[in-house]
């Protein structure tokens, strides 16, 4: 079994790992159609080609055929999986971590300076409707810088990769001694890129939303803890929430994406919160 892109079935095999992705079975006429509907206009894949493909991934026990459908085996889902994150960006990992992080720092700062305003009462977050008007604007305001820039840099930098990436395959393509069948390969990759760079900007958009809506909720929830419970029970049950939000929500998510330690998570994570918590503190009383 390779992860290498060196001849067409190799190409071909790529083709069949998106289209085979989470469990799908398809008809082995319809696989076919579907690749030709990536190469229409530029190669044309026969049938001979396609069934050596797909003999040589059922040899490697990547596939399975049961009465004309084609489906993928465990192990050829989890490198179709692999393909598909490669090739597409799937995992929201960024998004959602970024999301928890300012989404919880934002409602920690404003959390502390409403109370810390409560206890002196000589500030603007003595006041209750100045608090959630303050809260809501200073979160919409990180929801939505959050996603300008990741859907903005998401797009940059995964068409660059994208780019990158094509250039290796075409290098590695070109060591294809017979010329038809390595015109006919680098064609059919440049047209997949192709559709595969229209998906990753619809990608990045989703990404964009989901870091945008995972900003607003892991802030929204303490704040509005914070404003509705009474005095004193309202700074313990929201600096709880946050907790819970850092310490189980980002840190287990980290710690399973990662594949580290969650105390070495853990350790990281909290750094970086508090450090950025007093920062934005110090700033606000300066």
């Amino acid at each position: 079994m390779s992860f290498e892109i060196q001849e067409l079935p190799d190409v071909i095999r790529v083709i069949v790992f998106l289209n085979l992705t989470k469990g799908a079975k398809l008809k082995r006429s319809t696989l076919k159609r579907r690749i030709d509907r990536v190469c229409v206009g530029y190669v044309y894949i026969n049938i001979s080609e396609f069934d050596k493909a797909l003999e040589e991934m059922a040899a490697e026990n990547l596939i399975e055929e049961k009465n004309g459908y084609v489906r993928l085996t465990s192990q050829g889902q989890r490198l179709g999986k692999e393909w598909e994150s490669l090739l597409l960006k799937k995992e929201p990992i960024m998004e959602v971590v970024a999301g928890l992080v300012d989404g919880s720092i934002t409602s920690l700062v404003v959390i502390l300076s409403a109370f810390i305003g409560t206890l002196t009462a000589n500030s603007i977050f003595s006041n209750p409707e100045l608090v959630i008007f303050s809260a809501l604007l200073t979160l919409s305001a990180v929801a939505i810088t959050n996603f300008s820039s990741f859907l903005l840099g998401g797009i940059t930098e995964d068409l660059n990769d994208i780019l990158t990436l094509q250039n290796i395959i075409n290098y590695s393509l070109s060591d294809i001694p017979d010329k038809k069948e390595r015109d006919k390969s680098l064609l059919l990759v440049q047209k997949l890129f192709i559709i595969l760079s229209r998906q990753l900007q619809r990608s990045n958009l989703y990404a964009a939303i989901i870091c945008g809506v995972t900003t607003f909720i892991a802030g929204i929830i303490p704040i509005a803890t914070y404003i509705f419970l009474p005095l004193y029970y309202n700074i313990v049950f929201s600096l709880g929430l946050i907790s819970v939000i850092v310490g189980i929500f980002l840190v287990r998510y980290r710690s399973k994406k990662t594949r580290v330690s969650w105390k070495i998570t853990l350790v990281e994570t909290l750094g970086i919160v508090i450090i950025a918590t007093i920062v934005s503190l110090l700033l606000g009383i300066a």
